[in-house]
């Protein structure tokens, strides 16, 4: 019976639908449809029924597409998962503490590449670095793949309009922004900026400086100096400005709710150099911080494997080889505690005005650091390593109607999985890009977060051995374990050095157990070969 009735609506509605209309139309109003069409005495019942089920169609459709929810997308530079909210008791970061209760926090995320630009393109594009073949800072991935659609690109083509504020993709050492990322041209903001004039270079700019502005003869100019405490308000920083133009977006947005947006915002501390408002300095006592006890790579890793941290040593009083002193490093520690706690502020800014403008109820806020930190663990400092400190990333999500409040996953994440995750929460149809997505969705975990989402993630990072040259160090991270295997791409695995870490015994790292324990490296070396074999570093040639 149900299925005659569906059928005969169908029949009627379709069949019949355009020839009502058209005499509607031409018969418009009672009392013209009764003179112009004498035969009929009365009003067409059957027409006004069609007529209201189409406009009511038509109304129904227009408010589906003013609902499509809101993308707030928080990228933040360099930020490690040292926050309250993981656990932290030193850390002041009270305003991603606020976020962490209103949405999901991930305990175990990733990402793909230790580094800036090969992080930022897996975020944009949806795939990993060793299918881009990008791993330098320099490269712009529209060289690996120019008909590649970007994530902010796929909303913009689903009627989004989209903006990037700040730090989103990876712009200097030659890189530059994506034009067909944004709806509008981008609003940037200087990844080093010193106020003090004893910090300033006496003519033009800084090494560091001049780097990140795509200069490219830099050997001969100053270093920088690693921090900066100065007594002025928070928006004489770039990271203040950007919350700033977040917030005049967020008003403007406002004002066009008819229009979805897919909000941006790329805070660039705490990465280096440490500059930030005195106050936030003022937050910690630099005695109160302790220089981790690890100070040396662990047992039994390749002696490339460790990062010898040059990205620091651009900087003015920073040894050119060998360890920082005990001071320098508790200067170090305290320099990114006070950089993290002022960004927390700027990102408080902009989540209170996004609820003071009421679009909070329809909006996904994403919190994503694009790679860890070493902060003198193992003897080392900033990324570029595949090891725990570095690659380990914060990750909150919080979706109206999917996530509940103040939850948490150890569901395994990496960064390409946000591409998928977001364009399911909007409602929009899975991607069939050139580039296909190598990420899956989160959704299933936000909607329960005891859920597994995947047995493994995957990392890599680029060395060069003696002997040898370029080598890529391809990781395997499960629940318990993480397997490097260093090789050149291509070359047979029996070429491969290991490395094999066990969180659950030797959380610290302290030993590479690849040697006593081979049937859990041939078990994850297995993982590692199901994917994709890694495309060498895009050469010159081919750019």
């Amino acid at each position: 019976m149900i299925s005659i009735l569906v059928a005969s609506f169908w029949d009627f509605f379709f069949w019949d639908l355009g020839f009502e209309i058209w005499d509607f139309v031409l018969c418009s109003g009672v009392l013209q449809r009764k003179r112009r069409c004498g035969k009929m005495e009365r009003m067409n019942f059957r027409g006004v029924l069609i007529i209201a089920l189409a406009v009511s169609w038509a109304c129904s459709a227009s408010a589906a597409g003013a609902s499509r929810p809101n993308v707030l997308f928080i990228c933040v530079d360099d930020l490690k998962p040292l926050l309250g909210c993981y656990g932290d008791k030193r850390i002041q970061s009270p305003n991603i503490d606020r976020l962490a209760q209103r949405g999901l926090l991930f305990e175990r995320a990733y990402c793909n590449q230790a580094v800036c630009a090969p992080s930022r393109n897996a975020l944009m594009t949806g795939v990993r670095p060793t299918t881009l073949g990008i791993y330098d800072l320099g490269t712009n991935f529209r060289l690996a793949a120019p008909d590649a659609v970007t994530l902010p690109q796929y909303f913009i083509s689903h009627g989004y309009r989209a903006e990037g504020l700040g730090k989103i993709l990876h712009v200097g050492h030659g890189n530059h922004e994506d034009p067909a990322s944004c709806s509008v041209p981008h609003f940037g903001g200087r990844s080093i900026a010193y106020l003090l004039p004893e910090n300033q270079a006496k003519q033009g700019l800084t090494r560091e400086e001049a780097l990140f502005a795509n200069e490219t003869d830099v050997a001969k100019l100053p270093r920088g100096a690693a921090y900066e405490t100065a007594d002025v308000n928070d928006n004489a920083y770039p990271d203040g400005q950007i919350a700033d133009e977040a917030i005049r977006r967020l008003q403007a947005a406002k004002d066009k709710p008819s229009e979805p947006f897919f909000l941006a915002v790329g805070f660039l501390k705490p990465h280096l150099p440490f500059c930030a408002p005195k106050k936030y300095w003022d937050l910690y006592r630099r005695e109160n911080f302790e220089v981790p006890s690890m100070q040396r790579p662990p047992e039994g890793a390749p002696a490339y494997a460790p990062t010898t941290w040059g990205e620091l040593r651009q900087y003015s009083d920073i040894p050119q080889t060998g360890p920082l002193s005990g001071e320098q490093a508790r200067t170090m520690i305290h320099g990114y505690h006070a950089a993290v706690s002022y960004m927390d502020a700027q990102l408080g800014r902009v989540v209170d005005a996004l609820n003071r403008l009421e679009l909070d109820s329809n909006t996904i806020i994403v919190l994503w650091g694009d790679h860890g930190w070493h902060l003198g663990d193992h003897g080392m400092w900033c990324k570029h390593t595949n090891y725990e400190e570095a690659t380990r990333i914060p990750l909150l999500i919080a979706a109206p109607g999917v996530t509940r409040p103040g939850t948490r996953t150890r569901a395994l994440v990496e960064t390409v999985d946000l591409y998928p995750t977001l364009c399911e929460l909007a409602g929009l149809p899975a991607p069939k890009n050139p580039q296909p997505l190598e990420g899956k969705s989160l959704a299933p975990v936000l909607k329960k977060p005891s859920s597994e989402n995947k047995e493994a993630i995957f990392h890599v990072y680029p060395r060069n051995r003696k002997g040898d040259g370029a080598i890529l160090g391809r990781a395997v991270r499960t629940s318990r374990y993480r397997l490097v295997e260093w090789k050149k791409p291509g070359a047979p695995a029996e070429t491969a050095e290991f490395e094999l870490y066990d969180y659950e015994t030797d959380p610290a790292e302290t030993k590479n157990l690849a040697s006593a324990q081979p049937s859990v490296v041939r078990k994850l070396q297995s993982l590692l070969a199901a994917q994709p074999e890694a495309k060498p570093q895009m050469g010159k040639s081919e750019k």
